[in-house]
């Protein structure tokens, strides 16, 4: 059975190891751990900048995902953003993510004065994620994402 549930700071490591984990497979990009272990404990020192949630199997992390906000004057609401998806290789194709979607979609229906919608950005090259948002109802809209980050 899967668990999901909000993340606790004691478990920083494993979601520093995911997301190390993460950029390599999807990006072929190393991260620094130096600058990943304090980005992750700053989430949990504020929830302002967003909430971690795991996915447990026979309490074992599987999974884990960041939530970040979004205010919405169109909606006057906050729209959550999904970010740094990652299930452990060995769990994939086990129904973990949609979990984890289900999850955080009910939040929304749940809070809908708070929470207006969900939004994820996935890269053009990650297929197998996008068809895995594709099955569970999200579409690819007419906006592009562009970004400029300093570097």
């Amino acid at each position: 059975m899967i668990h999901i549930r909000e993340a606790k700071p004691t478990e920083a490591p494993t979601i520093v190891n995911f997301q190390i984990e993460m950029a390599r497979e999807t990006e072929n990009l190393q991260l620094d751990r130096s600058l990943v272990t304090p980005g992750v404990e700053a989430v949990f020192e504020d929830n302002a900048k967003g909430r971690y949630y795991i996915a447990e199997i026979d309490d074992t992390i599987v999974g884990s995902l960041l939530t970040t906000y979004e205010w919405s004057d169109w909606r006057n609401g906050n729209v959550l953003w999904i970010q740094s998806v990652f299930v452990q290789e060995a769990y994939r194709g086990r129904g973990v993510y949609r979990q984890m979607w289900s999850f955080i979609k009910n939040m929304v229906l749940d809070t809908s004065s708070e929470y207006c919608g969900v939004r994820l950005y996935v890269d053009k090259s990650n297929l197998a994620a996008q068809q895995v948002y594709q099955k569970l109802g999200m579409a690819n809209h007419h906006y592009d994402m562009y970004e400029w980050m300093g570097d």
